[in-house]
């Protein structure tokens, strides 16, 4: 919903999903970076996921690699 200039929201799972991701607006934002106060695009994600199959430090890993890709998009190899 990002494209709606949602910035942040919780998507619905659906059987048989075991996981969503949902994307944010990307918007400016001051943010403080080594006792510096910076503007950068700033997105919110959430990951919606079912316990019953995924387990939450492992999509809490996959959140925090998808993080690192997008904040260092050269990982990508592309």
């Amino acid at each position: 919903l990002g494209m709606y200039d949602i910035e942040e929201f919780s998507s619905i799972l659906n059987p048989p999903e075991v996981g969503i991701l949902s994307v944010g607006v990307i918007k400016e934002k001051p943010i403080s970076i080594d006792s510096c106060v910076v503007v950068r695009h700033v997105m919110k994600v959430t990951l919606n996921a079912d316990h019953r199959a995924v387990d939450g430090a492992v999509a809490a890993q996959f959140l925090r690699y998808l993080r690192e890709l997008l904040e260092n998009p050269s990982l990508l190899g592309l």
